[in-house]
């Protein structure tokens, strides 16, 4: 009898475990469906970033390049205009004959105004960040050096009217690639040909207004002007001394026209049409200072020929 009672209690869990197992084996089946569906969930967010942030990667990676480039090689200047404190790390070299103008013509236009009043053969051809694409030309220096036995420690004023041919010297931060009257300026009376046979010389810097006694602003019309494209040069302006900003006024419009800033201290229109002269031009200066020079280039102006405006910044 207990035997029999065993088999039927043996008979009975082996029914029981065939009628539980299906819902078993559908609980096991179904869990790692969720739970698959939620590794898959899981990752499928961090999957889109990773496309979008890669696809720019490139770009982004591109631009680091070009500031971290320019700042190494020429980092932009910390100009202090006026009468602020000096600033080093500046290195002086000269070129051109040792008492002379560097050379005629350069990288700004002046040609040869460089040697004559008011330049006088005090100029510097700049490093890329005082050039600034020909936008520099005509901005005023004062340069003085102290690290040679020839140096005066007095100051000099120069004025930026080339772009420096070279790259910087080894920990410069910027480079004033001078006249050889203008570095001889420097040194101690009768000691100048010592001054520029000592290499390149160490010296202070600072940005300074441009004082250009009793002349105003000069308009120099280019070779290739014609009564269809309008080319000048612009010379000798005060205060700043280099322009960010050149505009033209035809007769009878009354309206100002931008100047697109062609090379160096040039700007041009070029609108496609005949421009109507006499012109006024608006010139809008580093610090944002504006000066307008009404009827500066007459009807009957002629290529080449220099117009020599009234008016110049206080």
């Amino acid at each position: 009898m207990a035997k029999l009672c065993t088999l039927l209690l043996l008979a009975a869990m082996v029914v029981l475990s065939l009628l539980v197992s299906p819902i078993a084996c559908t609980r096991k089946l179904s869990n790692p469906k969720r739970k698959h569906a939620s590794r898959h969930k899981t990752p499928a967010p961090k999957a889109k970033p990773n496309p979008v942030s890669y696809r720019p990667a490139p770009k982004a990676a591109a631009k680091p390049p070009r500031r971290s480039n320019h700042t190494a090689t020429h980092p932009p200047s910390s100009i202090v205009y006026g009468p602020g404190g000096w600033l080093s790390g500046a290195g002086a070299t000269y070129y051109g004959a040792p008492n002379g103008d560097g050379s005629d013509g350069g990288a700004c236009g002046y040609q040869t105004a460089v040697g004559t009043q008011p330049f006088d053969s005090m100029i510097a051809a700049g490093s890329t960040p005082l050039y600034k694409g020909g936008e520099g030309c005509g901005a005023c220096y004062e340069v003085k050096c102290t690290a040679n036995a020839a140096c005066s420690g007095q100051p000099a004023t120069i004025v930026i009217t080339d772009q420096s041919p070279g790259g910087l010297f080894p920990g410069e931060v910027e480079h004033f690639d001078m006249s050889g009257t203008a570095m001889g300026a420097m040194a101690k009376p009768g000691m100048a040909d010592k001054l520029r046979a000592g290499g390149v010389l160490r010296i202070l810097y600072r940005r300074v207004p441009c004082k250009y006694t009793g002349v105003n602003v000069a308009f120099k019309v280019d070779q290739g002007a014609n009564p269809f494209y309008f080319d000048v040069l612009i010379e000798f302006e005060d205060d700043d001394g280099d322009l960010t900003a050149v505009e033209l006024m035809e007769a009878g419009s009354g309206v100002w026209t931008p100047m697109a800033h062609n090379w160096g201290a040039t700007w041009r229109l070029n609108n496609g049409r005949r421009l109507n002269a006499p012109f006024g031009l608006r010139l809008t200066s580093d610090s944002g200072r504006v000066l307008v020079a009404n009827n500066a280039i007459p009807a009957a102006w002629k290529p080449g020929k220099t117009y020599r405006s009234l008016v110049n910044y206080p």
